[in-house]
């Protein structure tokens, strides 16, 4: 019997931890992988580093839920220099891969809610280096 609790346990705490994966991992770095997480308080982080003609994967995270009044809950992820817009549902994960070719820092935002792109807090940074 405790054996069969052990291992239940063990079960579950892998599946959290899959599970929350996306809303614990850093970002920011000059690496493969980041996690953005966006919310009606903005972009965490506002500043994501990566390499000119590098692939980098980007897991943006939605931590607002439906019952957000200005745009439902919605989110997106805009980089217009780079002909990107991914939408994110509420409490919703998209993961992208982007190929910046060129260095430089080009302005990310969100356009859906809690005034759009014009708001800085809506407003991040991709610097390629």
């Amino acid at each position: 019997m405790v054996f069969g609790v052990g291992v239940l346990l063990g079960v579950l705490g892998v599946a959290f931890g899959l599970f929350l994966s996306p809303y614990l991992r850093s970002a920011g770095g000059a690496e493969e992988g980041v996690v953005l997480r966006i919310s009606m308080s903005g972009w965490q982080p506002a500043v994501v580093r990566a390499e000119a003609g590098k692939p980098i994967t980007i897991t943006i995270v939605n931590l607002d839920n439906r019952f957000h009044t200005d745009g439902g809950g919605w989110h997106n992820f805009v980089v217009e220099a780079l002909g990107v817009e991914e939408r994110v549902p509420p409490k919703g994960v998209r993961t992208i891969t982007l190929v910046p070719e060129k260095s430089g820092e080009y302005l990310f935002y969100c356009d859906i809610c809690c005034g759009g792109k014009e708001n800085p807090f809506m407003q991040g940074k991709l610097v390629v280096l």
